[in-house]
Protein backbone atom coordinates (compact mmCIF):
# COMPACT_ATOMS: atom_id res chain seq x y z
CA UNK A 1 0.00 0.00 0.00
CA UNK A 2 1.19 3.55 -0.54
CA UNK A 3 -0.50 6.51 0.70
CA UNK A 4 0.49 10.20 0.23
CA UNK A 5 -0.60 13.87 0.23
CA UNK A 6 -0.86 15.95 -1.59
CA UNK A 7 -2.19 20.02 -1.99
CA UNK A 8 -6.25 20.60 -3.16
CA UNK A 9 -5.00 23.14 -5.32
CA UNK A 10 -2.58 21.26 -7.44
CA UNK A 11 -4.04 20.84 -10.61
CA UNK A 12 -5.15 17.32 -12.04
CA UNK A 13 -2.80 17.01 -14.67
CA UNK A 14 0.24 18.11 -12.55
CA UNK A 15 -1.40 15.48 -9.62
CA UNK A 16 -1.80 12.26 -12.20
CA UNK A 17 1.49 12.78 -13.62
CA UNK A 18 2.96 12.61 -9.99
CA UNK A 19 1.15 9.47 -8.57
CA UNK A 20 0.03 8.16 -11.93
CA UNK A 21 -2.53 5.09 -11.52
CA UNK A 22 -3.73 6.71 -7.48
CA UNK A 23 -6.75 6.61 -6.68
CA UNK A 24 -7.33 10.45 -5.22
CA UNK A 25 -9.68 11.17 -2.30
CA UNK A 26 -10.00 14.73 -1.50
CA UNK A 27 -10.65 15.12 2.30
CA UNK A 28 -11.47 18.51 3.61
CA UNK A 29 -14.64 20.20 4.38
CA UNK A 30 -15.57 20.40 0.67
CA UNK A 31 -15.23 17.07 -0.33
CA UNK A 32 -17.60 14.81 -1.08
CA UNK A 33 -19.43 12.03 1.16
CA UNK A 34 -18.18 9.65 2.72
CA UNK A 35 -15.01 11.02 2.44
CA UNK A 36 -15.63 14.72 4.55
CA UNK A 37 -16.66 12.93 7.31
CA UNK A 38 -12.74 12.55 7.72
CA UNK A 39 -12.26 16.52 8.01
CA UNK A 40 -11.91 17.95 11.44
CA UNK A 41 -14.83 20.39 10.52
CA UNK A 42 -17.30 17.59 10.23
CA UNK A 43 -19.85 17.32 13.04
CA UNK A 44 -19.45 13.99 14.54
CA UNK A 45 -20.95 15.05 17.83
CA UNK A 46 -19.22 13.20 20.87
CA UNK A 47 -15.71 13.90 20.35
CA UNK A 48 -14.20 14.28 23.99
CA UNK A 49 -12.85 17.63 24.86
CA UNK A 50 -9.27 16.99 26.53
CA UNK A 51 -8.89 18.95 30.00
CA UNK A 52 -12.47 19.23 30.13
CA UNK A 53 -13.93 15.83 31.50
CA UNK A 54 -17.91 15.11 29.98
CA UNK A 55 -17.69 17.88 28.16
CA UNK A 56 -18.03 16.71 23.98
CA UNK A 57 -17.63 18.56 20.77
CA UNK A 58 -19.56 18.57 17.98
CA UNK A 59 -16.02 18.70 15.74
CA UNK A 60 -12.29 18.94 16.24
CA UNK A 61 -11.93 22.14 14.92
CA UNK A 62 -14.94 23.18 16.99
CA UNK A 63 -12.69 22.00 20.16
CA UNK A 64 -9.35 23.41 18.61
CA UNK A 65 -10.91 26.73 18.02
CA UNK A 66 -12.78 26.71 21.21
CA UNK A 67 -9.92 26.35 24.00
CA UNK A 68 -8.22 28.99 22.00
CA UNK A 69 -7.33 32.13 23.47
CA UNK A 70 -6.66 35.86 22.27
CA UNK A 71 -5.58 38.90 23.82
CA UNK A 72 -8.73 39.68 23.63
CA UNK A 73 -11.08 37.00 24.06
CA UNK A 74 -10.84 34.00 26.33
CA UNK A 75 -12.46 30.58 25.45
CA UNK A 76 -15.23 30.09 23.30
CA UNK A 77 -18.07 26.78 24.18
CA UNK A 78 -20.13 27.76 21.48
CA UNK A 79 -17.47 26.44 18.76
CA UNK A 80 -18.33 23.03 20.48
CA UNK A 81 -21.98 23.12 19.56
CA UNK A 82 -21.73 24.01 15.52
CA UNK A 83 -23.23 21.13 13.46
CA UNK A 84 -22.42 23.35 10.20
CA UNK A 85 -18.89 23.04 9.72
CA UNK A 86 -18.81 27.49 9.32
CA UNK A 87 -18.58 29.99 11.88
CA UNK A 88 -15.45 27.30 13.57
CA UNK A 89 -12.40 30.08 13.03
CA UNK A 90 -11.50 32.74 15.50
CA UNK A 91 -9.36 34.72 14.14
CA UNK A 92 -6.58 37.08 14.87
CA UNK A 93 -8.09 39.91 13.39
CA UNK A 94 -11.30 40.41 14.71
CA UNK A 95 -9.72 39.04 18.52
CA UNK A 96 -5.43 40.10 18.84
CA UNK A 97 -2.96 38.04 19.03
CA UNK A 98 -3.18 34.45 20.29
CA UNK A 99 -2.16 33.69 23.95
CA UNK A 100 -2.40 30.08 23.44
CA UNK A 101 -4.86 27.26 24.38
CA UNK A 102 -6.37 26.78 27.55
CA UNK A 103 -6.14 23.52 29.20
CA UNK A 104 -9.96 22.92 29.08
CA UNK A 105 -13.07 25.30 29.33
CA UNK A 106 -11.96 26.16 33.09
CA UNK A 107 -8.58 25.17 33.08
CA UNK A 108 -5.72 27.76 34.26
CA UNK A 109 -2.61 26.91 32.30
CA UNK A 110 -2.05 28.29 28.68
CA UNK A 111 -0.39 25.92 26.58
CA UNK A 112 1.87 26.61 23.62
CA UNK A 113 1.48 26.05 20.06
CA UNK A 114 3.35 22.93 19.50
CA UNK A 115 2.31 21.83 22.76
CA UNK A 116 -1.43 22.63 22.24
CA UNK A 117 -0.89 20.76 18.96
CA UNK A 118 -0.25 17.73 20.32
CA UNK A 119 -1.94 17.58 23.58
CA UNK A 120 -5.47 18.88 22.14
CA UNK A 121 -5.55 18.84 18.45
CA UNK A 122 -3.54 15.27 17.77
CA UNK A 123 -5.75 13.46 20.69
CA UNK A 124 -9.17 14.79 19.41
CA UNK A 125 -8.41 14.14 15.87
CA UNK A 126 -7.24 10.13 16.54
CA UNK A 127 -10.34 9.64 18.85
CA UNK A 128 -12.08 10.69 15.62
CA UNK A 129 -10.58 8.71 13.78
CA UNK A 130 -10.47 5.59 16.08
CA UNK A 131 -14.35 5.91 16.89
CA UNK A 132 -16.29 7.53 14.75
CA UNK A 133 -14.34 7.05 10.78
CA UNK A 134 -13.06 3.18 11.14
CA UNK A 135 -14.98 2.21 8.47
CA UNK A 136 -13.41 4.86 6.14
CA UNK A 137 -10.10 4.37 7.49
CA UNK A 138 -10.07 1.03 6.47
CA UNK A 139 -11.02 1.42 3.26
CA UNK A 140 -7.88 3.53 2.71
CA UNK A 141 -5.59 0.94 4.66
CA UNK A 142 -7.48 -1.66 1.09
CA UNK A 143 -6.16 0.63 -1.27
CA UNK A 144 -3.15 -0.35 -3.52
CA UNK A 145 -2.12 3.62 -4.44
CA UNK A 146 -4.20 6.67 -2.41
CA UNK A 147 -2.73 10.18 -2.54
CA UNK A 148 -5.02 12.21 0.46
CA UNK A 149 -5.70 16.05 -0.59
CA UNK A 150 -5.84 18.89 1.50
CA UNK A 151 -5.36 22.31 2.07
CA UNK A 152 -2.10 22.13 3.48
CA UNK A 153 0.82 19.22 3.32
CA UNK A 154 2.26 19.82 6.60
CA UNK A 155 2.36 16.75 8.94
CA UNK A 156 5.31 18.17 11.07
CA UNK A 157 3.63 18.62 14.34
CA UNK A 158 7.12 20.67 15.52
CA UNK A 159 6.55 23.07 12.46
CA UNK A 160 4.70 26.14 13.42
CA UNK A 161 5.45 28.02 9.85
CA UNK A 162 2.45 26.07 8.43
CA UNK A 163 -1.38 24.56 9.50
CA UNK A 164 -0.98 20.67 10.38
CA UNK A 165 -2.62 18.80 8.08
CA UNK A 166 -5.25 16.42 9.24
CA UNK A 167 -4.66 14.05 5.54
CA UNK A 168 -1.32 14.12 6.77
CA UNK A 169 -2.75 12.87 9.83
CA UNK A 170 -4.39 9.95 8.23
CA UNK A 171 -1.09 9.03 6.27
CA UNK A 172 0.74 8.73 9.68
CA UNK A 173 -2.38 6.84 11.23
CA UNK A 174 -2.54 4.70 8.71
CA UNK A 175 1.27 3.80 8.36
CA UNK A 176 1.24 3.40 12.45
CA UNK A 177 3.81 6.69 13.08
CA UNK A 178 1.39 8.87 14.94
CA UNK A 179 3.11 12.09 16.47
CA UNK A 180 4.19 11.15 20.18
CA UNK A 181 1.46 13.31 22.18
CA UNK A 182 3.86 14.56 24.95
CA UNK A 183 1.81 13.04 28.13
CA UNK A 184 -0.39 10.57 29.35
CA UNK A 185 -3.22 13.01 30.47
CA UNK A 186 -5.17 11.77 27.44
CA UNK A 187 -5.94 8.18 29.36
CA UNK A 188 -9.21 9.35 30.32
CA UNK A 189 -10.43 9.86 26.62
CA UNK A 190 -12.86 6.90 26.10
Amino acid sequence: MSIHVASRRRGTASLTAAFPDADFIDVTSKAPEPWVRLSPFYPHGGIPVPYSEGVTSQSVEGIWQALKVFQNADVDPAKLRITTMRGLKRTVRRYGPVQGHRTGLHGTRLLPYETARRRIYLPSYRWTLEHRVTDLVERLRAKKNVVLLDYTTNGDVTDPTSPLSHAALIQLHIEDRWPQEGTAEYEHLP
